[in-house]
């Protein structure tokens, strides 16, 4: 056949071809209708405001994380009953640290007459104020989540 296509394989009836626009028509046809098309200038005007826009989002987004260092990031909470037989473990140790392992344990001691808060300040996973058993569990639980 010499490489030449006969009359009766083509098809009797050709169907209707759509010719798609080229993906950059499309993708910097911003805010234009359909067939309208964006000169150059005007491109030019909007890749400025979209750098604009971008770099006020990596403004933001570097406070955010300067801010997120000091924030309480981590959490270790060990409950306990300190006075034995007598009712269940409804006194408690939570530590509540940053990234650095700086924050605060709060223990709260409770009795049927009475109930105790305490709060010490933790540096670096540390504190400068003696620590109970179970503050210094609810420091290494807290420390483990990372």
């Amino acid at each position: 056949m010499n490489g030449a296509v006969s009359k009766t394989a083509m098809p009797e009836r050709v169907s209707k071809v759509r010719i798609l626009p080229s993906p950059l028509k499309r993708m910097f046809n911003f805010g234009k209708k359909k067939n309208q098309t964006v000169t150059g200038k005007e491109l030019a005007k909007q890749v400025k405001s979209l750098e604009e826009n971008l770099d006020k989002v990596f403004k933001e987004l570097s406070l955010l994380q300067t801010k997120q260092k000091e924030a309480v990031s981590k959490v270790g909470l060990v409950r306990f009953n300190p006075f034995g037989e007598i009712g269940g473990d409804q006194s408690f140790s939570l530590a509540l640290l940053d990234n650095e392992d700086s924050g605060v344990v709060i223990t709260s001691h409770y009795g049927k007459e009475m109930q105790r808060v305490y709060a010490k300040q933790v540096l670096q996973g540390k504190s400068e104020y003696s620590l109970s058993v179970e503050e210094e569990d609810a420091i290494k639980k807290a420390k483990k989540k990372t």
